[in-house]
């Protein structure tokens, strides 16, 4: 067996190369040296701690001359950090680190380093044991590489969005997780990324801290002796949670020394609450009460049930947020859990496979009663392989230009009989047809006079090449589709092929009824007007309706005389055309303004959206409330919310202009079956907004978001997302769009 170097020798091999090359030794690597040295001698483990940002240009090749015989030494460990800006260029550091590699345990730094640094370390790995990264701009996190050393992760105050698919697939040993203070927001795929951790006891998207009633100061238990082991853990929290390492015990790895302070924590917390002076199973923290205050919270923690969430879907988790998981917790997330969420699709309490599923209906088992039963167990089977559903941007509206100018889209609707085609209208009062599944333009009618947004689109569906547009200057015209151009290079509109209206000022909505012979438009005031689309003609304006401005109005999909309105006003109310239009069949009121009204597909239900996620279904017949979906609000009053039905009357899809999140939830139960995050893989502008969503009509958990990015020049597109489908691991390409204010009414 080989002799190990020793430290001694180490030393004087670098002095001695020191002098070779005529460079003065580094103060900072005779102290690793003399540090290492002092822990052998006091038989503790013998590690090296490096500091990266005092090593020089002329330091490193002597370092790494040396690496070999470090290798090969009786060092035991490595630690590296990164402190202050460093002075070496990225590639010397990355050759550094990977020269000692098989010896690293520990690697502190921040964000001194380009993306290109860090795509290679989370894309190869490293063997170090424990790995702080600070200050990180990478807004999707995609750690693949290898970990197997890897025991602790803290990943605190980054701006961190979101989890790659690949993220944590490689990380066998992680026990301990840190993401405070990040910005990752979407309970789903955070949960899916985590369960690839299989050995992930610790967990920390939030430090809990114990405070008094009055204060935030730390309660102190009664005893001389569990005060001092308060103190004593509180001061190693501080230590760790501000990255300074050097102040833990060096004989305890972090993951010790954080599991000594959860179990002090919860220890604090159980005695409070066994005397009395703390409130039991208060809220989704169970003893918590009132009594501690979160610090670094990031905003996956205010989601509603985020605790209960975290825990049902992470079993082998014990510790979260500073507190141990017990199994009443457990046995309370799972109840909690069903009670407020779909693992699957139509309530389907495990997946099956899709060969069985087929199999089934092939051999006529007696559990096929239907081609429905069929349908939603193979969307069961087929929702539970991703919880990254995949996203395809419509590619016309990045590439095709007509003389310098993108085609922006501003509205759009699927066509009620082809499954292939939908209709848009975009910023500049053109309207477009095309067929989505391939991105191809068929037909393209330019804009009429002064340019003005199209707001208001419907199909005839007796007529299923009409097309009845609205924009926000008033203009009302019916188009015959097929008479349109088939290249963007028109500049007119044949007369055959339309029908013009008179105007509706401001116009922000239109819909056709049930027999295509009437449709309705409201805009910024509070009338509606009637049109009979045979004549040409309006009928009648109904005046005063609300008390402000009324955002949509809607038909219902089976009575032609039956419609909806909903006002900023705070009120929906449903309206017939037999009746007095004077009076309203009945009025419901929400707490904010109405952003959005639409019947359900078989008219049971009215589906209400309000200002900042205020999602609520009523009964049609008489307007009492059936569903609240119970969706957080963000507390902005700019916050426009709409909601459509999916997959018929089965689910609906909730978005809103200040958020990147779909919420899709059971129309029957309300329980919320996935959000999905709207971002793109790698692209700078990963940030998007929901303008209007629909859900595609002939295809069960597939719908289209109208998405705006961050990014104030950059316009509108049409995102389609199939749920589904997982997204490619591949990363999806940047549309490099620019963005207009999504703060305008409609649908």
């Amino acid at each position: 067996m080989a002799m190990l170097t020793e430290i001694a020798t180490l030393e004087e091999k670098y002095i001695e190369l020191c002098k070779k090359h005529g460079t003065v030794p580094n103060t900072s690597i005779l102290s690793a040296f003399f540090e290492a040295e002092d822990k052998k001698s006091r038989n503790q483990r013998c590690v090296m701690n490096l500091l990266v940002d005092r090593v020089m240009y002329d330091d490193f090749h002597l370092i790494l001359e040396l690496c070999s015989e470090i290798n090969a030494s009786e060092v035991e460990g490595i630690d590296l950090s990164v402190r202050s800006s460093c002075s070496l260029e990225d590639q010397y550091v990355l050759s550094l680190i990977r020269s000692v590699d098989q010896k690293l345990r520990l690697v502190d730094v921040h964000d001194c380093f380009g993306t290109t640094f860090w795509r290679d370390v989370f894309s190869q790995g490293l063997s170090c044991e424990v790995l702080n990264v600070r200050s990180l701009h990478f807004r999707k996190l995609n750690i693949a590489g290898k970990f197997a050393q890897l025991h602790t992760l803290i990943l605190d105050s980054n701006r961190v969005t979101g989890f790659g698919e690949s993220c944590f697939s490689a990380m066998p040993n992680l026990s301990f997780l840190s993401m405070c203070d990040t910005v990752v927001s979407d309970l789903w795929t955070a949960s899916a990324a985590l369960l690839k951790l299989p050995s992930l006891e610790v967990l920390r998207f939030q430090i809990w801290i114990c405070c008094s009633e009055s204060s935030t100061t730390p309660l102190k238990p009664q005893s001389s002796t569990d005060e001092n082991m308060f103190d004593e853990s509180n001061s190693r929290i501080e230590a760790h949670f501000s990255g300074v390492f050097e102040q833990m015990d060096p004989d305890l790895t972090v993951e010790e020394t954080l599991s000594m302070d959860d179990l002090n924590a919860e220890v604090f917390m159980r005695e409070k609450v066994m005397k009395g002076k703390m409130p039991d199973q208060t809220n989704d923290l169970g003893d918590v009460g009132l009594k501690y205050i979160s610090t670094k919270a990031s905003p996956i923690c205010s989601k509603k049930h985020y605790r209960i969430f975290m825990i049902n879907s992470l079993p082998k988790l014990k510790v979260l947020d500073n507190l141990a998981i017990r199994r009443s917790d457990r046995d309370r997330a799972t109840e909690t859990y069903s009670e407020n969420f779909e693992h699957l699709p139509y309530k389907r309490k495990s997946k099956e496979s899709v060969v069985r599923v087929l199999e089934k209906r092939e051999t006529r088992s007696s559990k096929w009663k239907s081609q429905s039963s069929y349908t939603r167990s193979l969307c069961a089977a087929r929702m539970g392989s991703s919880a990254w559903p995949l996203l395809h941007s419509i590619p016309s509206f990045s590439r095709v230009q007509d003389e310098g100018r993108s085609l922006s889209p501003r509205q759009f609707e699927y066509h009620p009989l082809d499954p292939s085609l939908m209709v848009y209208g975009t910023l500049d009062g053109e309207v477009v047809v095309l067929n989505h599944e391939s991105g191809k333009i068929l037909r393209y009618i330019p804009s009429h006079g002064a340019q003005s947004s199209i707001l208001g689109l419907c199909w005839l569906r007796t007529y299923p090449s009409m097309v009845i547009a609205g924009s926000a200057n008033g203009s009302l015209k019916l188009y015959d589709i097929q008479k349109a151009s088939s290249t963007l290079n028109a500049t007119t509109h044949t007369a055959s092929g339309s029908v013009t209206f008179d105007d509706f000022d401001q116009l922000t909505s239109v819909h056709v009824n049930s027999t295509d012979k009437l449709f309705l438009a409201s805009g910024y005031s509070k009338d509606v007007a009637l049109y009979d689309i045979g004549s040409g003609t309006r009928l009648q304006v109904f005046a005063n309706m609300h008390q402000e401005h009324i955002n949509v109005v809607k038909f219902s999909n089976h009575s032609p005389s039956i419609f909806a309105t909903s006002s900023f006003d705070k009120d929906v109310k449903l309206w017939d055309l037999r009746q007095d239009p004077s009076q309203p069949c009945y009025t419901a009121s929400s707490n904010k303004g109405n952003v959005m009204v639409c019947f359900s597909p078989d008219d049971r239900y009215l589906l209400t959206s309000a200002v900042d996620n205020e999602v609520r279904q009523l009964l049609t017949v008489d307007g009492r409330l059936h569903l609240n979906f119970d969706i957080v609000p963000t507390g902005s009053s700019m916050n426009y919310t709409r909601s459509y039905y999916m997959n018929g009357n089965d689910y609906i899809i909730s978005g809103s202009c200040d958020e990147s999140m779909v919420r899709v939830c059971c129309a029957q139960t309300g329980r919320r079956l996935r959000d999905v995050s709207l971002e793109w893989n790698g692209s700078e502008f990963s940030m998007m907004f929901v303008q209007s969503l629909r859900g595609d009509p002939f295809r069960d958990f597939n719908m289209s978001v109208l998405a705006t990015y961050t990014r104030p020049s950059s316009v509108s597109e049409i995102v389609k997302v199939n749920m589904l489908a997982p997204r490619d691991n591949i990363e999806e390409q940047s549309c490099g769009l620019h963005c207009y204010p999504s703060n305008s009414m409609g649908g």
